[in-house]
């Protein structure tokens, strides 16, 4: 099976941490040179120092805030000019919990900016160079929700529907060019996240955290929490020659917890 990718430049976006952190790292295992891209320079100046990397191997970072589109469209259709990028691995923080009715409208409006919009224009930025190329891939990490709605997530489950059906839409329209579009979607995986969320239920429940996670886990058929760096190599499997007839597709990364095909 290929899985190599010397020669081949990866933008990591939201990889200070976590689940982006874990797809940079894997990457670059595979031989990808990396561009890290979030807003904490002084994680990223830190990440950077220990990815792996051999002589074919150069690695880059970009300080960009996903609240400031504007931001993010001048600096990276700069960047790309020197750096044509092969895969793009779109991936923002999630946004904050609560129900979908009572959700202020600057709520929805504000996610489908960081999540959408920021990726349209990342695509937009990258997309070129791939199709010069004959070859790119593009990977989404958004959430089980796409396939069920999770309760306490409103403005998420709404948005990252959005983001499901637009990288569909993409995969129809990109797929001659040899670019394939798939979707990553992260279970109840060992991140910053998880722990946002388990704080809030517990805060709501009036439970502690450990009985939170307790509940979370009967949930989960695997019956652990996953680690980022498993939602991390289905990342990789698809940025790899060998995935190339794999496109449009969405693959939960959840230790069986969601409970549709």
């Amino acid at each position: 099976m290929n899985l190599d990718l010397t020669g081949k430049r990866a933008l990591v976006c939201g990889s200070s941490q976590g689940i982006g952190k874990a797809a940079a790292i894997e990457l670059a295992l595979l031989g990808a040179s990396i561009t890290l891209v979030a807003r904490n320079e002084k994680n990223l100046k830190e990440i950077i120092q220990h990815l792996p990397a051999d002589d074919t191997e150069s690695h880059h970072y970009l300080v960009i805030d996903f609240n400031n589109p504007a931001e993010l469209q001048e600096k990276v259709t700069e960047y790309v000019k020197e750096h044509p990028v092969d895969i793009l691995v779109n991936n923002t923080g999630g946004p904050p919990a609560g129900s979908a009715i009572d959700a202020d409208l600057s709520a929805y409006t504000k996610a489908f900016s960081a999540h959408l919009i920021c990726n349209q224009i990342l695509a937009q930025a990258t997309v070129k160079a791939m199709k010069d190329a004959g070859w790119g891939r593009i990977i989404n990490i958004i959430s089980t929700s796409v396939k069920t709605p999770i309760k306490g997530l409103g403005v998420s489950n709404t948005i990252r529907a959005a983001v499901a059906n637009w990288a569909k839409t993409l995969s129809f329209e990109l797929a001659p060019f040899g670019i394939t579009v798939n979707n990553v979607l992260p279970g109840y995986a060992l991140t910053s996240r998880l722990e946002e969320l388990v704080k809030i239920r517990a805060e709501k429940a009036g439970e502690t955290a450990a009985e939170i996670k307790l509940g979370m886990l009967k949930e989960v058929p695997a019956g652990r929490f996953g680690e980022a760096g498993e939602v991390a190599a289905a990342i990789a499997f698809l940025a790899s020659p060998a995935a190339a007839y794999i496109n449009g597709i969405n693959i939960p990364v959840d230790g069986g917890k969601t409970p549709n095909l």
